[in-house]
């Protein structure tokens, strides 16, 4: 998925050239990367935040328009401020022919309806909603499918359910994680915890007849 922004080279540099385009309503930005030198531009205010408030801004390429030429990238930090929380820096990484990266996707669960264990009344917990892979700049997915379908109350979702196109590899390699899980009611839960309790209780009071009898004795 791309998007396109339109910049304007930056000749000064520094906190107060910066301030300087914010009371203009622009925002300062650098592209860098691919062996070439970091080119210091302005964005637009509104532009740049309607792109980072739409979602999934570090992990989607775009084209910046400067001086009619197109560049290829993809944001790789941004700053807000602190107190008023609005844009105040970001930082662009050109993308080459062979640019790899690692980059978060977001995972998404489809028929759920198909889930047995969630027609029960079981509760998807979700333990990452994204994933981290590395891939070409040029080939990141928008994003991950996990198919629901049959699963049961207890199962564990894990990465080896996810198809990974060629070419992306997960950057925790070393065992198949756990992406989500179908847990059981609440009420079950706490069902199974009263039922546990009174065995525990029965069994104590059991035990202590059995004492009382065999100090009697």
């Amino acid at each position: 998925m791309s998007a396109e922004l339109k910049a304007v080279a930056r000749e000064r540099v520094g906190k107060g050239a910066a301030r300087e385009l914010r009371r203009n309503n622009q925002i300062p930005a650098v592209i860098y990367g691919d062996k070439q030198d970091p080119l210091p531009i302005a964005i637009s205010t509104k532009e740049a935040t309607r792109a980072i408030h739409a979602g999934g801004f570090l992990s989607r390429t775009m084209y910046i328009e400067l001086d009619g030429k197109n560049h290829q990238v993809i944001p790789r930090d941004y700053q807000l401020d602190p107190v008023r929380d609005f844009v105040m820096h970001v930082d662009f990484l050109r993308i080459g022919a062979k640019t790899t990266l690692n980059v978060e996707v977001p995972v998404q669960f489809v028929n759920e309806e198909e889930s047995p264990g969630l027609k029960r009344g079981g509760v998807l917990n979700i333990v990452r909603h994204t994933v981290e892979v590395t891939c070409l700049a040029s080939a990141i997915p928008e994003s991950f499918e996990i198919d629901l379908t049959g699963t049961e109350v207890g199962d564990s979702l894990n990465i080896s359910m996810v198809k990974l196109p060629e070419g992306i590899v997960p950057t925790i390699t070393d065992r198949d994680f756990t992406i989500a899980t179908l847990a059981a009611p609440s009420a079950l839960r706490s069902e199974g915890t009263d039922e546990e309790d009174g065995d525990e209780a029965a069994t104590e009071g059991e035990e202590g007849e059995a004492t009382e009898e065999a100090s009697q004795d």
